[in-house]
């Protein structure tokens, strides 16, 4: 059993899927308090903000902690989370027809064992279809998104070519996690 620092109901889904037990337990770090805007370091001073304030809450006595982060990155820009309906139109009109990286952190740590991770999965996208992004854009599912992007709903029919694995692109590269916890438990 693990806990999930994070509110994600995509991280929970995909731990799920791999048959990890956890329990969810999320915290309130403060991303704007972040000055960086390179994508790499983003991610993980994100993730590791997170990481300290939920180990400072919970520790890893009673079972290991695991905490990522994830952010988009075309062009070099750093893509976080839209704000509005404006930003993620511009988020996404950014990454139509274009080469756009989703960057995942992820820390986990038990008493013995801790694993640093940053993977990147690269998609070549078509170009979007105008009315799809803005279909897109009215459901809301594009909100809470880093980049405004979803490779597994909205992208998935755009993507040309993929580099990585798409469970990083969803938010947790959970193919090594479990390599790590198989080697480790």
């Amino acid at each position: 059993m693990i806990r999930l620092g994070s509110n994600s109901p995509t991280r929970a889904l995909i731990l799920n899927n791999a048959n990890i037990n956890f329990i969810q337990n999320g915290g309130s770090f403060d991303e704007d308090s972040i000055k960086t805007t390179n994508p790499k370091s983003f991610c993980y001073e994100a993730t590791k903000g997170k990481f300290n304030e939920l180990y400072k809450k919970y520790g890893i006595e009673d079972m290991p902690l695991l905490v990522s982060d994830s952010v988009v990155t075309s062009n070099g820009l750093l893509l976080r989370k839209a704000k509005d309906e404006k930003d993620a139109r511009r988020m996404l009109e950014l990454q139509s027809g274009n080469e756009t990286s989703v960057i995942t952190c992820m820390i986990y740590k038990s008493k013995h064992k801790e694993l640093i991770d940053i993977s990147i999965t690269t998609y070549l996208f078509e170009k979007f279809d105008e009315k799809h992004i803005e279909e897109y854009i009215k459901s809301g599912e594009c909100f809470g998104k880093a980049g405004a992007i979803m490779v597994e709903g909205f992208c998935k029919p755009y993507i040309k070519s993929v580099k990585g694995y798409e469970s990083t692109a969803m938010g947790l590269c959970v193919e090594k996690l479990k390599v790590f916890m198989d080697k480790t438990c």
